[in-house]
């Protein structure tokens, strides 16, 4: 029992980290570009806010419960991506502070969204290793696969917001331009996925 644990824990985990398959990676990039180190609590519970949505419909997607076509999912990926980086650029182009800046909630709403489109992409790649067996067997490689994955995650948000406390403290980068640099680097990427994506469906 153990044994399968470690297996999908680690399969979770290397997934999320697989820098082949980014387009996870970057949508964490994209979803903490306008916070600092500082924000490591609001950061978080935008995270949690991901976690329950990916969460929700991985479990669902992977139980056969929720069915979706695979190819639209990964066109929706990068399209949650390309949104989020252009949230970032819109409503956090100037200072931090301004009244311009949406709720936090509604950045808790997004995060929570576009996790539940994530969650499909992260049962693709689950369904296509889960082993037969047992249906308690099934949710003990569910379950691990899912905390190996939100292990990856903080692990990359914990690189994000060094990162960034290292451009805008010791390089002295303002918070602004770092954002434009990342969501703007984020939006670039994401048009190409989509792009590459819908010329691979259509032919």
């Amino acid at each position: 029992m153990s044994s399968t644990f470690n297996v999908y824990l680690q399969l979770g985990f290397d997934h999320i980290l697989d820098i082949q398959g980014y387009d996870h990676i970057l949508f964490l990039v994209a979803l903490c570009a306008i916070y600092t180190l500082r924000s490591w609590k609001k950061v978080i519970i935008l995270a949690t806010a991901f976690t329950l949505g990916h969460s929700l419909t991985l479990a669902l997607s992977a139980l056969e419960i929720l069915k979706f076509s695979p190819l639209i999912v990964e066109i929706l990926i990068p399209v949650t991506i390309l949104f989020t980086a252009v949230f970032n650029l819109v409503f956090h182009y100037g200072e931090p502070n301004t009244e311009k800046k949406p709720s936090m909630w509604v950045n808790y709403g997004f995060a929570a969204l576009f996790g539940l489109i994530h969650g499909m992409g992260f049962s693709n790649f689950f369904r296509s290793t889960a082993l037969p067996g047992e249906e308690n067997a099934f949710l003990l490689q569910l379950f691990a696969f899912n905390i190996g994955v939100e292990l990856g995650q903080m692990i990359i948000i914990a690189i994000i917001l060094v990162a960034a406390w290292l451009f805008l403290q010791q390089f002295r980068i303002q918070q602004k331009y770092w954002n434009w640099i990342v969501s703007g680097i984020a939006a670039i990427f994401a048009v190409k996925m989509i792009v590459e994506r819908i010329v691979e469906a259509a032919g």
